[in-house]
């Protein structure tokens, strides 16, 4: 089973429903034991830092990823969802993150167009699970900020716009992606794919 983290501020259905098409089973959920018994988890999110993170405390769903997170399964950040794992943003703040992986989520600065929205192609910069089998290609953006990791080594992908910006992040079972895997061709599912085969959730019978 996958839990696909329901906090107010996310695209939950298309997330949900691109899971199911890999074969695997989702529930859409805001409670914390069905959370922590998932074999994955996914923060999705869409909107704001500040209000998604008051949304997380008011719910109490905060400590419920940063919980799971400490269980060692899998759990994956899209979008919103990647920065919230993230300590700070300065997004309308600052504001604290889940704090999950060290580094500071920022706004584009500069003369080009924000938010960075399109298609853009990927650069793979260290091994990870998520890649095998693949090939760097284009996915889907659509973002005004953007994340600084304090590690290199939690850097695995990077794609360019106005220079390298934070693609795909991880450090042991967290990982995070900025762009949406779901609405990002067959790369982004494949991405989706072999997160979900790190899970070891058992496909759905068909």
């Amino acid at each position: 089973m996958i839990a696909i983290i329901d906090y107010g501020m996310g695209n939950l259905h298309s997330v949900s429903k691109a899971v199911e098409r890999l074969g695997f089973e989702a529930v859409v959920t805001a409670d914390a034991k069905a959370i922590m018994d998932a074999d994955g988890a996914i923060l999705p999110g869409v909107g704001a830092f500040g209000d998604a993170m008051e949304n997380l405390r008011n719910t109490g769903l905060d400590d419920a990823v940063r919980a799971y997170g400490a269980t060692g399964k899998p759990l994956l950040g899209i979008c919103l969802g990647m920065q919230l794992l993230f300590s700070e943003s300065e997004e309308y703040g600052p504001h604290e993150g889940l704090n999950l992986l060290p580094g500071t989520v920022v706004r584009f600065r500069g003369d080009f167009k924000v938010p960075h929205m399109g298609w853009n192609k990927l650069t793979f910069r260290q091994e990870s699970p998520l890649f095998a089998g693949l090939e760097p290609g284009h996915v889907y953006f659509v973002h005004s900020f953007h994340a600084k990791p304090e590690r290199d080594g939690d850097l695995l992908a990077t794609t360019d716009y106005n220079g390298p910006v934070t693609a795909i992040v991880g450090s042991g079972n967290v990982y995070g992606m900025q762009f949406h895997p779901e609405k990002s061709g067959d790369l982004g599912m494949s991405l989706l794919r072999n997160f979900l085969a790190l899970t070891g959730a058992r496909e759905a019978v068909r």
